[in-house]
Formats: structure tokens, C-alpha cells, sequence
């Protein structure tokens, strides 16, 4: 198992690095950075030291390092939960000595997402051995970090942090350690908005398995048998209480425990009905499509958005792509592994789909994707038996190594 979760790890970085830094060198910085920078915060080493790590600090990285940096200073930080930044805070300190403030931070929630990256592998690797077996438990690992997103994975985002503390979760739940579950979906919540909704797959594994402490999960005329409720289910409960750890902070911190709720508007974000980003979604793709087959920018074919329309509308296309690889592998989840991994899935896509982005509806979708293991285990399970390794897994480093490029760039990549 490390031994792969290591393979899986050193080569997939490898490829992040050599591409983003290659895309720094061949395409530049964008020109529209410092705006999304005023701190400097990404760029603290000089020429050399900051093309280094340009293929992880972008975008986000902003605000997690402004985070650990200074705490909770605007309301629009408060949607990035505290878990990660505080871990970046309380490390970046002493290499900070070495680095000095702003470069110990970053060093810090690189090597942060680093480590979580591994153990997240290791324990993906072990529940892909629990339900599928060795063979597909080596490629999901493969397919988790080399996943066209995963260049998150070693960047400063709570990516890595959540794939470790989301499996770590439904792991110690498969094994029947309600404590540790609980524990570890605390965590998970205080990481990410989606991480409270955790319960709901601890919750079916709890009721129907599998699950390591069960004397019998099934009658004898085969049946799965329902669980019965005892004292330590109240661990489940844990988990919600990480969020609300953070929020009883906030209250304190700000005057103002709701604020991660109410600064959707800042981000564009807004209520569109359960799911209602799908429509959106597949609207903003069709009027991206014919944006691109017009071959013209103007007229618009869809609501103004920053940036250039040929840009906007290949973003829109993309997103959609990757939500009906979502939607396929779904249905092939649910088929193929116990209930609570497709519940899973479910809860965790719901609510950035119901919650859609004005003109780029699915943005961010892609990336939410690389942490939802699940959809791998069962992308795995498929390769292997259509033997369609090879071209899976070049497809996914071709083009992880196009958008490691562009993010190194300042480009967005959704």
C-alpha cells in the first residue's frame, strides 16, 4: 500500500511541477494577478524561489494564506472554514525563522498539503482494497492523483486536508470505530462547508454496513439486516458539531455565527432549487458551444463574465463535461460499491449544484470532483475490466499536465 500511495504521489507531482513551472516560463504570469494578489502573498522567495512554487500558490491560496496570516478580517473569508489555515498558521511560525513570515506560510501549506495528500492516498487505497481489491485499490490511487484537477492536491487549498479526513472518516466507520469517525468528520467539517454532510454516509454505514464490528449483516435468505441503533451512534453526532465549532467562533470572532451562509452573494453564488446548477450548467455549455462555433466574440451568447468569451465559454463546456463523467460515474458507484459511498457522492455534489455561480454555473465542480473517491474506486473497477487503463490514465495526465500549466499562470482553470 505505501508503496503505491508513494509511486502514485511522486509521479503525479512531478508532472504538476515540471508543467507548472514550464507554463510560468512559456506563457508568463497573467496580467490580471496582483489583482488577485494585492498582498503579494504568493510571490515572497524572489524570480527563482517563486516560479518554484507557483504551481501552488494561486488563486485561493490567497485567501488561505491571508487567513493564516491574519485571521478573520472580511466577511468574504469567512467562507473558507478554519481548519486548514489554522494548520498553515501555526506551522508557517517556525519556518517562518528561515523564510521569513510570508514564506514560511507558504512552505508551510505546501508541505501541509503534501502529507495530507499521502495519508488521503493511503487510506483511499484502503478502502478501495476493502470493497474491490488489491488491482483496483493500486489504480485508484493512480487516478486520484493524476486526476485533471489534482494539481490541487499540492497546492495551498484544503483539497489534500479533506480527501485525508473524508476518507479517514468512512474508513474508521467501515471498520466499525464509531469514536474515530466522528472524530475525523469533525475535522473534515471544520475543513469544508460539505464536510458536515459526512453524517449522512457514516449514518448508512452505521444502519446497513459494511461495517468490521457487525456479528451478521445478512439473514439467512441473504438479506441485508438493518443495524440496531446503540449508545455509540451518538458519535455521529461529532461530526455536525465541527462546523458548529466554527460557527460558535465566528459568533464570538464577528458578532455574526451565519456568516458563511450569507456571503454566497460576494461569491456570485445563489440559490437556484435543489440541483438547479445542472440546468444552469447545461444552458451555460450550450451557449458555450455555439460561442465557440461562432468563431466571433460578439454578440455574447450568454451573461457577461470577466475575461475573454472564447475563455468563458470553454470554461462552461468543460464544466459540463466533467459533471456528466460526475453523472455516469454516479450510477456506476451506487452499482458497484455499497450504498453509503454513492450517498456519499450524492450529498457532497448536491450542494455546490443547488448553489450555481452566475455566468460560469458549474465553476469549481471539477475540482470538487478529485477529493470525491468514490467516482475513482469505480473508474478503477471499470478500467480494469474493459482494459481501458492505458488510455484513461494518459487521457487524465495529458491533461493534468495542460491545467497545472495554466494555474501556474494565473490562468483560470475553473
Amino acid at each position: 500500500m505505501v508503496r503505491d500511495c508513494w509511486r502514485a504521489l511522486w509521479i503525479s507531482r512531478a508532472l504538476v511541477w515540471a508543467s507548472g513551472v514550464a507554463g510560468l516560463l512559456l506563457l508568463g504570469r497573467s496580467a490580471r494577478w496582483p489583482g488577485f494578489d494585492p498582498g503579494r502573498l504568493t510571490v515572497p522567495f524572489g524570480a527563482v524561489g517563486d516560479a518554484l512554487v507557483a504551481p501552488a500558490a494561486r488563486w485561493d491560496s490567497v485567501w488561505y494564506l491571508s487567513i493564516a496570516g491574519g485571521g478573520y478580517r472580511e466577511e468574504a473569508q469567512t467562507a473558507f472554514f478554519p481548519l486548514y489555515p489554522g494548520l498553515v498558521g501555526l506551522l508557517g511560525a517556525p519556518l517562518g525563522v528561515l523564510a521569513g513570515p510570508q514564506g514560511g506560510r507558504l512552505l508551510a501549506g505546501i508541505a501541509i498539503s503534501l502529507v495530507a495528500m499521502f495519508a488521503g492516498l493511503c487510506l483511499v487505497h484502503r478502502l478501495a482494497e476493502l470493497e474491490l481489491g488489491g488491482g483496483p485499490a493500486r489504480l485508484t490511487v493512480l487516478l486520484v492523483a493524476l486526476f485533471p484537477t489534482a494539481f490541487v492536491l499540492s497546492a495551498v487549498y484544503t483539497e489534500s486536508l479533506f480527501l485525508a479526513l473524508s476518507a479517514g472518516t468512512l474508513y474508521a466507520g467501515r471498520r466499525g470505530r464509531w469514536a474515530w469517525a466522528g472524530a475525523l468528520g469533525a475535522l473534515a467539517a471544520a475543513t469544508r462547508s460539505t464536510g458536515a454532510l459526512l453524517v449522512v454516509p457514516l449514518a448508512l454505514l452505521y444502519l446497513l454496513g459494511p461495517r468490521g464490528d457487525a456479528v451478521r449483516e445478512r439473514d439467512r435468505d441473504g438479506r441485508r439486516r438493518l443495524h440496531r441503533v446503540r449508545p455509540d451512534a451518538a458519535f455521529l453526532l461529532a461530526v455536525p458539531a465541527g462546523t458548529g465549532a466554527y460557527l460558535a467562533f465566528l459568533a464570538v470572532a464577528t458578532g455574526d455565527a451565519l456568516d458563511p451562509f450569507q456571503v454566497g452573494d460576494l461569491w456570485y453564488r445563489e440559490f437556484a432549487g435543489p440541483l438547479g446548477g445542472v440546468w444552469d450548467g447545461a444552458v451555460a455549455a450550450w451557449a458555450g458551444a455555439r460561442q465557440l462555433l461562432s468563431g466571433s466574440r460578439e454578440p455574447a451568447y450568454f451573461a457577461p463574465a470577466g475575461g475573454d468569451p472564447f475563455d468563458v465559454a470553454a470554461h462552461n463546456a468543460a464544466n459540463f463535461a466533467f459533471l456528466a463523467f460526475a453523472a455516469v460515474a454516479v450510477v456506476g458507484t451506487l452499482r458497484r460499491l455499497p450504498v453509503a459511498y454513492g450517498a456519499w457522492v450524492l450529498v457532497a455534489l448536491a450542494l455546490p449544484l443547488s448553489y450555481p455561480t452566475g455566468p460560469e454555473p458549474l465553476a469549481s465542480i471539477p475540482r470538487y470532483l478529485v477529493v470525491l473517491f468514490p467516482l475513482h474506486m469505480w473508474l478503477a473497477a471499470w478500467s480494469l475490466e474493459h482494459r481501458r487503463v492505458r488510455p484513461v490514465l494518459g487521457v487524465c495526465a495529458v491533461t493534468l499536465a495542460l491545467l497545472s500549466a495554466q494555474f501556474a499562470a494565473w490562468e483560470w482553470v475553473g
